[in-house]
């Protein structure tokens, strides 16, 4: 049976529940801008009723406040997550390919178009008068312009690949301090819980840490009720299967340089990425997404155009030969000179190799010089070199201008060592490349009638590293494969920009300086429909510029869209968990007039008693 001064406890726990409500009301408020703060409600219920003697049964006790909760809705957190993923990555692609597309602009600046038509103007401009020494000069320096316009380029796309590195390095320590605060917080979390209620700001904190991991890399987030403990939940978070966190514990990532180059063009020192216990993170993963994954795409990115084939060798062997590869043509190939290959599942480094052409299937065949023996037999197995990357980054466009470079200069130095210059000597390579390490230039074919013509030969080339290397004395002609010329080291012969007269216009001279046949044939390669898949040099130039172009607008418009159904998922997440001013402004009416008739109650009850007391006792 309830005491006599039963009233003024009810109206007390109404007085108690309201002022709650209202503190609650005044938080979500004072928080309707604060970013990831998820609207709190008070959760009420009738207290628990007293068994009366008496006729009517059980009577009430007032109100008892149950806990402030969270108005969150898991679904759309793991979908808002999912799609802040592919946001991340399309974003930094976007980002990415615009500033590739600003490098190959043929509009607003002077580009290839530009450069390309000012060296056949100025050959034209020679096949007028061969003997000028002002001609040549125009053609060697607009040549040397040209070198100069790929030289530029190569340097610019190696800016923007060491600036992807650089990302990765922060990206990665960005997602160890996200880890590391999540872990700190869930540990708070619960400390604090396993008291009972819910820490429900410290939260709103990690759901936000969580939401920008969600950007860097998919995550899979999963909350479990730790054992039989009341309050304390287990908060995990995997990459790609990998465990992030785990509750009050997480695991961090490191970058390490790469000993060795995937590809000739990559710049030194591109980041792999290791967990902590020194196991490698999987980029190439297919599940793996996100900003991390973009960066990594755009940095290493091959379009799949990786070296390919098939090894048979046996365990002890230090050489060991690769065939039936995808690669057979000496303008296509960009294997580091030292570098790494995978036989099977097995990486080992080599230290150089060698290439013979079969004449009879026109196949290379691969010779690879290993820094270790093999470890095991390897019947038929696979070997590659570098990662088979869909998408067509850095390294890709990279190439794609080596093979041009590579066809269009063997193309102009094969007619142009056909002609005679003005002393009636035989022609040289008008262009050629220097090597990294010396500085030397490379000659890339015999001159027609020397000695040297029998020894050269086009099907037969090696690194020039290892076994492979053979020391050349500074006095003779440094012969190499077209391998080794690159957009970075593509240049004009210097003996030619030293004396224009050793330009070869004509296969004969000695009937006349001003013969021009040469200059002809070489004004010809520009319209050559057969030199590339794309047609002419210059539709090949701009297929790839249009391709550039086609990509970037791509993921331009993917990333749009994608930001659109995010802000769409965000509307629908803040519908249950944002702050609406205008309700929340209701709701202070309410537990406001609650209050106050709780209190009325009280002051009713007060009077009640006074009178019982005073006239009772009377």
């Amino acid at each position: 049976m309830g005491s006599t001064f039963f009233g003024l406890n009810i109206g007390q726990t109404g007085l108690y529940t309201y002022q709650a409500a209202l503190d609650t009301t005044a938080h979500n408020i004072s928080n309707s801008e604060t970013e990831g703060y998820t609207r709190q409600v008070m959760g009420q219920k009738a207290g628990k009723a007293l068994r009366m003697n008496s006729t009517y049964g059980m009577a009430g006790t007032g109100v008892t406040v149950t806990g402030v909760t969270q108005l969150r809705d898991e679904y759309y957190d793991i979908k808002y997550r999912m799609n802040n993923t592919i946001l991340g990555e399309y974003a930094t692609k976007s980002y990415y390919m615009t500033e590739i597309e600003h490098y190959f602009n043929e509009i607003t600046l002077e580009g290839f178009t530009t450069t390309f038509d000012s060296l056949y103007n100025s050959l034209q401009e020679l096949a007028k008068n061969a003997g000028s020494l002002t001609a040549r000069t125009q053609v060697i320096n607009y040549g040397k312009s040209l070198t100069d316009y790929f030289n530029s380029l190569s340097e610019n796309l190696k800016n923007i690949q060491d600036e992807c590195n650089f990302e990765m390095r922060n990206m990665v320590d960005k997602i160890n301090s996200i880890a590391q605060q999540i872990a700190s917080l869930t540990k708070q979390i619960n400390t604090l819980e396993v008291r009972g209620g819910k820490a429900n700001d410290l939260r709103d904190q990690r759901a936000l840490l969580v939401d920008e991991l969600s950007n860097l890399v998919n995550i899979s987030v999963t909350e479990n009720i730790a054992g039989n403990e009341t309050g304390v939940t287990s908060y995990i978070i995997k990459i790609d299967g990998q465990t992030l966190v785990d509750g009050p514990n997480y695991y961090t990532l490191y970058v390490a340089p790469r000993e060795k180059k995937m590809n000739q063009n990559d710049i030194d020192g591109l980041y792999d990425v290791y967990w902590y216990n020194g196991q490698k993170f999987n980029l190439d993963s297919q599940n793996l997404e996100g900003a991390l994954k973009a960066l990594y795409e755009v940095r290493d990115g091959n379009n799949r155009l990786n070296l390919q084939g098939k090894v048979t060798a046996y365990a002890g062997d230090n050489f060991i030969t690769v065939t039936g590869t995808n690669i057979n043509e000496v303008e296509r190939l960009n294997i580091p000179e030292t570098g790494v290959i995978t036989i099977g599942n097995q990486e080992y480094k080599y230290a150089g190799f060698e290439i013979v052409k079969d004449e009879d299937s026109g196949e290379f065949v691969y010779y690879f010089e290993l820094e270790q023996q093999l470890l095991t037999d390897a019947i038929d197995t696979t070997a590659s070199i570098g990662s088979s990357i869909n998408y067509k980054g850095i390294p890709y466009y990279l190439d794609q201008l080596n093979f041009f470079i590579r066809t269009f200069a063997r193309a102009f130095n094969d007619l142009h060592r056909t002609g005679r210059d003005l002393n009636n000597n035989p022609g040289m390579d008008f262009f050629t490349a220097t090597n990294k390490v010396n500085g030397r230039e490379y000659v890339f074919g015999p001159y027609v009638g020397s000695d040297d013509y029998y020894y050269y030969d086009y099907n037969t080339f090696n690194s020039k590293t290892g076994s492979f290397y053979e020391a050349v004395p500074d006095d003779k002609p440094l012969y190499a494969s077209y391998y080794f010329m690159t957009a970075e080291n593509f240049t004009i012969n210097s003996k030619l920009i030293d004396d224009p007269s050793l330009f070869a216009a004509a296969t004969d001279v000695i009937n006349g300086i001003d013969n021009n046949d040469v200059v002809e044939a070489l004004i010809a390669l520009k319209t050559k429909e057969t030199m590339f898949n794309q047609g002419e040099p210059g539709g090949f130039m701009n297929a790839l510029v249009a391709d550039i172009g086609i990509d970037t607008k791509k993921v331009s418009n993917f990333t749009a869209s994608q930001e659109n159904i995010l802000r769409a998922i965000t509307n629908q997440r803040l519908s249950i968990s944002g702050v609406d001013l205008d309700e929340e402004a209701m709701n202070l009416i309410r537990f406001q007039n609650a209050y106050n008739l709780s209190a009325k109650v009280i002051s009713v009850m007060d009077e009640i008693y006074d009178r019982l007391i005073l006239y009772m006792g009377a």
